[in-house]
């Protein structure tokens, strides 16, 4: 791991900016390379502003359920680097190692020969030289910010493009509107690919139905061309082919349901023969850390309350907090339990936004800053925000002495503690927790 962080660190000396929306470097970098991207298994290309990783969780459980070898890269990561590139090979896959990570780091390094480039393209060049030196069926690719301009976006013709629930997010780089945030996203639509979208707000829509009938792309939306419910505790697909009654997803919250929904339209879209049993294994088998991820074991739970519940999700902006408090207010209905929050977040997001969707559902706001996060907010920063909201809430410094306030606070029965509002606080929790991804 040393090794990597030394590369990284190296690259991260070439281009001033974390994040500079373009395709020509990227292209001329790939070039360098031979056109790895010309190399590459079936891509099934996943935008959108929340649920592409569930999403991605589901498409790759079920392709392997199905027999499928399937590469996958993903970011953020959350503990690893090497937690972005997922190889195919039996039994769910393989995380990168560090040797060949560093050799496909190394490799674009002296391609690019210190010219100007960021690191997500960078590192995306080397994930694009990796999946096409090892063998697989289907190549599961998310996009990193937007989709137009993203790194990931030199795929010229997917097998299927997928577009997740889109909300705002990101308005310095995306635009401030919903249309122009959803145009960027639909960037990823190719000329006779066929796409599949989430249910989207008016305007989003009309965003991605421009561009699909712009380049000649057969567009399935979520409600109209099929459907994804919760009936009687099973997920219920129903689309032109036919029906699938199927279990829930291990994953929690009804917005699991429409994330597994999503990518069996897009398994549908692909054309790709998947019997109702692999369909089955594959829902139950997804999974997919810090989205409603209940801990059990570890450092911070030994902290906790006695008989407490110790949940993580990296939601982080108000579309993914309303998404988190409607599966806690489910849960709540079963169960009754005090909450408790504790939250990070970064400066760039919208703190009192994400917040308010807890308001008379969470007893109390426990704000802690991020570690490392230099576009942090200050833990009274956070506390100043859930108070804005209608929250009662604090500040402590780190997250053991957060769980050591939740345990000052006595409550009966032992509550439910959520920590959430950051991927890269989720990060730290699964770190100082010792259960990182694997």
């Amino acid at each position: 791991m040393k090794q990597v962080d030394a590369v990284l660190a190296r690259l991260t000396a070439l281009h001033p900016k974390r994040i500079d929306l373009s395709l020509a470097r990227m292209q001329r970098l790939l070039a360098a390379l031979g056109h790895p991207e010309r190399r590459l298994p079936p891509v099934i290309h996943v935008a959108g502003t929340n649920g592409k990783g569930s999403t991605v969780a589901f498409l790759r459980a079920i392709l392997e359920a199905a027999g499928r070898r399937v590469h996958a890269y993903t970011s953020p990561h959350l503990v690893r680097f090497n937690e972005r590139f997922r190889l195919a090979a039996p039994h769910g896959g393989r995380l990168v190692d560090d040797a060949e990570l560093v050799a496909a780091l190394e490799t674009c390094e002296r391609a690019n020969a210190d010219a100007p480039i960021t690191v997500f393209e960078i590192t995306t060049a080397a994930g694009l030289l990796l999946f096409s030196r090892h063998p697989a069926d289907v190549l599961l690719m998310e996009v990193g910010l937007g989709g137009r301009l993203d790194a990931t976006n030199v795929i010229e013709r997917p097998l299927v493009s997928v577009i997740t629930p889109i909300s705002i997010d990101h308005t310095d780089f995306l635009g401030d509107t919903l249309g122009k945030i959803a145009a960027e996203k639909a960037g990823i639509i190719k000329s006779g690919a066929p796409v599949v979208s989430a249910a989207q707000h008016r305007d989003a829509l009309d965003a991605l139905e421009r561009r699909a009938a712009r380049v000649g792309a057969p567009l399935k939306v979520a409600g109209k061309d099929w459907t994804a419910t919760e009936e009687r505790g099973r997920l219920v697909f129903q689309d032109d082919a036919g029906l699938l009654d199927l279990p829930a997803p291990r994953l929690y919250g009804r917005h699991q349901f429409e994330n597994a929904g999503l990518a069996i339209a897009a398994l549908r879209a692909a054309q790709f023969r998947i019997a109702p049993a692999e369909y089955e294994s594959g829902i139950l088998a997804a999974d997919w850390p810090a989205r409603l991820h209940r801990l059990g074991q570890g450092r911070l739970v030994r902290l906790a309350p006695p008989g407490s519940e110790l949940w993580l999700d990296g939601g982080h902006n108000p579309e993914g907090g309303r998404a988190v408090a409607a599966a806690l207010a489910d849960l709540e209905e079963r169960v009754s339990r005090p909450l408790v929050l504790v939250v990070g977040m970064l400066r760039s997001k919208d703190c009192k936004g994400f917040l308010a969707n807890f308001t008379g559902l969470a007893r109390r706001v426990i704000a802690v800053p991020i570690p490392g996060a230099e576009a942090g907010l200050a833990a009274e920063e956070v506390a100043s925000c859930a108070r804005a909201a209608g929250l009662s809430a604090m500040s402590r410094d780190n997250l053991a002495e957060a769980l050591a306030a939740v345990v000052g606070l006595e409550l009966e029965p032992p509550p439910r503690i959520l920590i959430t509002g950051s991927l890269y606080l989720a990060g730290e929790v699964l770190r100082e927790n010792d259960t990182p991804p694997v």
